[in-house]
């Protein structure tokens, strides 16, 4: 079927207020992915069909505001000031609209061709917040239509109300009423351009908002003898009389047309007496921090080792294909005992867990915790000079670093951007949790614990040494902001979303296709080449001994000062590629094999360790060096991708590299000490 007519449709809305959810629900799968071009903040465009006609939809970045503070309301601004829409739909969440009417006044300004999508009218009526449709209309000049897009409900009336705007346009528009002082100057701007240069009312306002009583002189003769006189009128910013009068008009828009019950908002306000309290959050926060770690490694186990059987099952078939085609013994080692089992291992290693964290992550963030953390965070991170929306990229860094820096897109402040991106491997991704596991589980005493309380074991220690990475991070951070990254903390507006119920089969399959399989993607194509390296290393003799043995000898003298030796030092450096593989390395190197190998228990690994030098001051110089020690391959391509700067990149790389060296210094001369006395 061809369509008569095509249109394009934003769709704008505030964080939390369902609008991926009215996208996902309108274009089914027929929807796309990228970034802005010349931007680093990523979107979603969608076609569906209705009556006929064919819709592009355009989903804009979430934002509360069009006044550009971030790249996200810059783009978001720049798409609808250059008319790039028929017509933009705005969604509202239905239980708080109040607060979301500022973002449509700012659109409404723009393009009269506006929708409003009340979304969660479900949870308005659980909650007993009655709204006057139809009042609300009457208001705004505008459509306004009720959805619940988790159901389909109301979708039929929102493509149809869109459909109508498209066609017949809509020549109303609401206008905010200023105070009179900025009226008038609004009107004198406006005449002050020929009539052939048609300035419209938001372009005034755009004047009037960006000036400074400094910057007047980048004005005409006119606009500048306008704003003058605006400057004499009051003792305010502008900006501010601006921002007061969408507050003011949303309040008492929502006199006429809300009803609410006394209670209404009971349950919620329960729940944030608890998860933000004084004395509770912290508690709170580390328990779900135990119990996200504890159902992670405890489920991750056996469906790694099932992967891990798999894959190395495979291995045997690819094995008997080389012997049945009588393929060279050097061509078997450098593709299956290098490449093939490097891969095996990043794959059975690294997918479970993240399969397990990234949706238990994405629950928490759709039930609506995840801004508390950042409420409750937000005032450790203002006195570390960052910012308080760090908490989450801190968060997204535990299943994997390179996700955390890309999610330090929320933060709307470059500099405070760049300290989140500097400082988030300071959180251990799952790909050092094997490591962090094994080491803790062989030297402080797990090993004396059984099934199912070796697993909690492991998860009390990650805990420790989360909170440890977090106390780093505000360290590191309070030290960039007064070096090379000095500023004020900025504020921001931090959306305290309703608790909702997750929509847990939406929740995996996001989790599982936006992050698992992207980063496991990003990680096996620099594992491959790893492989390679490693299998060659260990495989080619320089005199009696392999180069992997060379390079361990010669990196010794330089590892012992930091309580490891060479072998150690080398496990670290060629585990860039991917942190899985660094304990396979070491057994390898110690046991002289040529390949990465698995051992049959804890406690024969232990032995060889043991046998080979280590002691407890090795294990915790280990432990350190696994929290602070270079970012891997992935998240330092990440970072260059997020920051375009090879300086961000190469500091990303060197900050923790050496606060673990100082630290693992530190503790070696400790040991000593203890020795001595």
């Amino acid at each position: 079927m061809t369509s008569s007519e095509s249109y394009t449709i934003g769709l704008a809305g505030n964080p939390n207020v369902g609008k991926s959810t009215v996208f996902n629900a309108l274009t089914g799968m027929k929807q796309h992915t990228g970034n802005w071009t010349g931007k680093t903040v990523s979107t979603a465009f969608g076609k569906y069909a209705f009556n006929g006609n064919m819709y592009t939809l355009v989903d804009l970045p979430g934002i509360y505001s069009l006044d550009a503070d971030s790249p996200e309301e810059e783009i978001a601004g720049d798409y609808l000031l250059t008319g790039g829409a028929d017509a933009v739909i705005v969604v509202c969440d239905a239980t708080c609209l109040e607060r979301n009417l500022n973002l449509l006044f700012q659109i409404m300004e723009i393009t009269p061709n506006t929708v409003l999508c009340l979304n969660l009218i479900d949870e308005a009526k659980k909650k007993n917040i009655k709204i006057d449709i139809n009042k609300l209309e009457e208001i705004l000049h505008i459509p306004v239509v009720p959805c619940c897009a988790r159901n389909k409900k109301g979708l039929h009336n929102l493509a149809k109300a869109t459909e109508k705007i498209c066609k017949e346009k809509n020549t109303t528009k609401f206008k905010i009423q200023f105070p009179d002082c900025i009226e008038k100057i609004i009107n004198k701007i406006i005449s002050s351009f020929p009539k052939t240069d048609y300035l419209s009312r938001y372009d005034a306002l755009e004047i009037i908002k960006k000036s400074t009583p400094e910057n007047l002189e980048n004005y005409s003769p006119k606009v500048k003898a306008a704003l003058k006189e605006l400057y004499a009128e009051i003792d305010t910013s502008p900006l501010e009389l601006i921002k007061s009068s969408y507050i003011l008009t949303a309040e008492k828009i929502a006199e006429k047309i809300l009803t609410l019950e006394e209670n209404y908002n009971k349950s919620d306000r329960i729940l944030d007496k608890y998860l933000t309290g004084k004395y509770t959050s912290l508690p709170i926060m580390l328990a779900l921090l135990f119990l996200v770690l504890w159902i992670t490694v405890s489920g991750a186990n056996y469906p790694s080792q099932l992967i891990y059987n798999g894959l190395f099952k495979i291995e045997d078939y690819l094995t008997e294909f080389f012997i049945f085609n009588n393929l060279p013994s050097w061509l078997h080692g450098v593709l299956v005992l290098g490449v093939y089992r490097v891969l095996a291992w990043v794959v059975s290693v690294m997918l479970p867990p993240m399969a397990i964290f990234f949706p238990l992550f994405t629950l928490l963030e759709d039930f609506g915790y995840l801004p508390r953390v950042a409420f409750n965070l937000d005032n450790n991170f203002e006195k570390s000079g960052s910012s308080g929306k760090q908490a989450l990229t801190m968060c997204m860094g535990l299943g994997c670093n390179a996700v955390g820096v890309t999610e330090c897109r929320i933060i709307n402040s470059p500099r405070e951007r760049i300290i989140a991106i500097l400082t988030n491997n300071f959180m251990p991704c799952n790909g050092r949790f094997p490591t962090l596991i094994a080491i803790t589980a062989m030297f402080f005493g797990g090993m004396a614990l059984t099934a199912p309380w070796d697993g909690l074991f492991s998860a009390v220690v990650l805990s420790i040494v989360i909170v440890s990475g977090v106390i780093i991070t505000f360290i590191m951070s309070k030290i960039l902001s007064k070096t090379m990254l000095k500023g004020i903390p900025s504020s921001f507006a931090l959306e305290m979303p309703p608790y909702r119920p997750p929509q847990i089969g939406r929740v995996i399959v996001r989790s599982i296709f936006d992050r698992t399989l992207f980063v496991l993607g990003r990680a096996v194509v620099v594992a491959a080449p790893a492989g390679l390296i490693i299998w060659i290393m260990a495989n080619v003799h320089v005199g009696e001994n392999t180069i992997l043995a060379i390079c361990a000898d010669f990196l010794n003298p330089f590892a012992s000062l930091f309580g490891m030796d060479g072998i150690i030092l080398l496990a670290f450096i060629l585990g860039f590629p991917a942190n899985e593989i660094v304990v396979p390395i070491m057994i390898m190197a110690y046991t002289g094999c040529g390949a990465l190998i698995d051992y049959e228990s804890l406690e024969s690994l232990k032995t060889l360790f043991v046998n080979c030098g280590w002691t407890i001051q090795t294990a915790v110089s280990v432990l350190i060096f696994t929290l602070c020690h270079w970012p891997c391959s992935t998240t330092c391509l990440t970072v260059k991708k997020e920051t375009g700067s090879f300086k961000w990149t190469l500091l990303s790389f060197l900050l923790p590299t050496v606060s673990g060296f100082i630290l693992c210094f530190i503790v070696n001369i400790i040991f000593k000490l203890a020795a001595l006395i």
